[in-house]
């Protein structure tokens, strides 16, 4: 006599899904997937770069320079990460950089010292970001309208500021950060800043209810505003933390040039947005990985270098990085089909 098992149940009474992986288990997959994707692009390219310019590319000091440029446009990267996990965008991330660059180099800035430099790119990244909040968040604007709006705003400030000149910085507290004596075991402090935003943002959205929140904002507005989720107010903290990551962006760049320039930060806005993309961001919100984005950033920069130790026209390289932008939309269109 074959004795009948019934199927099990959950706490509802109804009967459990017993065929295939739950959700996070295949949400995990396709980020593994991603991530050892750009992990082997990554590859492929430091391949590259050591056939072609092998005592060159492969040097420490030049291994080292790469990791420091990508980390001025890294920590922007992390910002507009989650700007776009939650359904936006900000066009205005290196109008703020430059903004915040050339404020915080001023004469009377720099009688502050170190402390005062920091701050002043912080509040200012910081300020520009509430604007940009509020617009969106309060005043209803469509964020490509109101971060268009900061870039022209910002970018005309910071000209005006300079009048066009280069504000050299003469704090040496400030300057001695971009020496390689100020190395810690071989690394470079503006690297080590990056990795602590990068950890910081992998943690907040991954681990905290603000990283959920973001999630749930840009997968469905009206949903997370039904499920509770002040949704205008969410939005309001994300351009604030994309603006503290551009005034921290713009206190690198302060480090890695030693002056502040009204054209600092020109076209950020495209590369970050770039890197977010390729990463595995979607531009329509709600999925999103730090660690993907990071990613990004590390293979355009390597990029530019290769391209930069093989004398390659710029024009070149611009072609290359829009051809990989739309690869990497394309295959974002294919996995949601698909999926």
């Amino acid at each position: 006599m074959t004795q009948h098992v019934s199927p099990p149940r959950d706490g509802t009474g109804k009967a459990a899904p017993v065929d295939g992986p739950p959700a996070w288990r295949v949400q995990l997959g396709r980020a593994d997937v991603r991530t050892l994707t750009l992990l082997g692009v990554l590859a492929a390219l430091v391949l590259i770069g050591g056939i072609t310019q092998p005592d060159s590319f492969l040097d420490t000091r030049n291994l080292q320079l790469v990791l420091t440029q990508a980390s001025v446009i890294g920590v922007v990267t992390v910002g507009m990460t989650f700007v776009i996990i939650s359904g936006g965008i900000d066009l205005s991330v290196g109008a703020i950089v430059a903004l915040a660059s050339v404020w915080a180099t001023t004469v009377a800035t720099q009688e502050f010292g170190f402390a005062g430099i920091l701050f002043t790119a912080i509040v200012v990244g910081v300020g520009c970001g509430l604007v940009n909040g509020v617009l969106i968040a309060f005043g209803q604007m469509v964020p490509f309208i109101a971060t268009l709006a900061m870039l022209a705003s910002a970018r005309g400030l910071a000209l005006q500021i300079t009048d066009g000149r280069t504000q050299v910085v003469t704090v040496p507290s400030v300057l001695d950060l971009g020496e390689r004596d100020s190395y810690i075991l071989g690394i470079p402090p503006l690297v080590l800043v990056f990795a602590a935003v990068t950890v910081i943002g992998w943690l907040v959205l991954n681990r905290t209810t603000f990283g959920r929140r973001t999630v749930a904002v840009g997968g469905n507005a009206e949903a997370a505003r039904l499920a509770g989720i002040d949704v205008r107010r969410q939005r309001l903290y994300l351009y604030l933390l994309s603006g503290l990551c551009c005034g921290i962006a713009a206190f690198l760049l302060i480090v890695l040039a030693g002056s502040g320039q009204n054209t600092n930060g020109n076209l950020y806005e495209l590369d970050a947005i770039a890197a977010a993309i390729i990463g595995g961001t979607l531009l329509t919100g709600g999925r999103g990985t730090i660690v993907g984005s990071v990613l990004g950033v590390l293979i355009f920069t390597t990029i530019t270098n290769i391209f930069a130790l093989n004398n390659l026209q710029t024009d070149v390289q611009q072609i290359a990085k829009g051809a990989i932008i739309v690869a990497a939309v394309l295959v974002q269109r294919r996995t949601a089909s698909t999926h």
